[in-house]
């Protein structure tokens, strides 16, 4: 039973540790995105469109 009660504290802390970890990539994410200008973002934009259109003949 002891063992039972170990484990389960462990998968806490795991998932806890994994939830922490995934909030700080998402504030990441989101710090390097509110420093672009909106021209930034258009031109990032219209170069992933240009990457995933097909060449045209």
């Amino acid at each position: 039973m002891e063992v039972l009660v170990k484990l389960w504290k462990v998968l806490g802390l795991a998932g806890l540790a994994g939830v922490a970890a995934s909030g700080a990539i998402i504030a990441r994410d989101q710090r390097q995105r509110a420093q672009l200008t909106p021209e930034q973002v258009r031109d990032r934009l219209r170069e992933r469109l240009d990457e995933s259109a097909p060449p045209r003949p």
